[in-house]
């Protein structure tokens, strides 16, 4: 029993290293940027088969000093059999375009497609996410240069569940794959989280999460530290 204690810590422990070791290597680059990813949603659980979803997000960028986009998504899954469900969504965007000649709020839409699985070991919760998305700009025609932006993303996530303790551990990395036309395509950007919710009985769940992104595979990649807040509230059909 104090050898699976010991594993259990040390793995929690590998997971704060990996973020942290990400984070001071990226606060370290002068030109990184600081960005602020913060939600707030209600979730509608019609059975033990379906579930929707409504979310408002907002989110800022250049050190958390200018906004970057805030949209509308809504979201539908359902639960094949235990563990695994299919799920889709669609997002309206505004997009704050500040470079370039031409400047100013741009409109996207972006639907998805996701297969996920969520399997428990012992007090660990391992999840997997393949998704497909799909985002264009509203009003720009293919003919003037407006071409689907279309990533293939996987997941794969880590939960560990203290005992008598609400604020267990959860670590995720996630990795892009873009195709798009006129553009070079092939693995473009990685992802790496770090957070924890607080779930009430009656007022919903609270998230907080540190998060480092970083392009692949372009002379001069970009980095970002994310730092987000979400507010989600659960509504059970009786």
């Amino acid at each position: 029993m104090k050898i699976k204690k010991k594993i259990k810590q040390s793995i929690v422990k590998l997971m704060l290293l990996i973020t942290i070791l990400f984070a001071g290597k990226n606060y370290a680059q002068t030109d990184a940027d600081w960005a602020s990813w913060n939600t707030v949603g209600v979730e509608y659980e019609l059975n033990k088969k379906w579930s929707f979803g409504l979310e408002e997000q907002f989110r800022l960028k250049e050190n958390i000093s200018v906004i970057d986009n805030y949209f509308t998504q809504l979201t539908a899954d359902y639960k094949l059999f235990k563990g695994f469900k299919l799920g889709a969504g669609v997002r309206y965007i505004r997009d704050n375009d500040n470079q370039g000649n031409i400047q100013g709020y741009e409109n996207h839409f972006r639907f998805q497609i996701d297969a996920m699985y969520k399997h428990e070991i012992n007090d660990f919760k391992i999840g997997y996410r393949l998704r497909y998305q799909n985002k264009n700009e509203l009003g720009v025609s293919y003919d003037e240069g407006d071409y689907a932006n279309q990533n293939i993303r996987f997941k794969t996530s880590l939960e560990y569940n203290i005992k008598n303790w609400k604020l267990d551990p959860k670590f995720s990395a996630e990795i892009f794959n873009k195709f798009q036309e006129g553009e070079e395509n092939g693995f473009n950007k990685f992802r790496l989280t770090l957070g924890t919710d607080y779930k009430t009985k009656n007022f919903g769940k609270i998230g907080v999460f540190y998060r480092y992104q970083k392009e692949l595979n372009v002379d001069f990649p970009e980095a970002t530290n994310v730092v987000g807040l979400k507010y989600i509230y659960t509504i059970k059909n009786k």
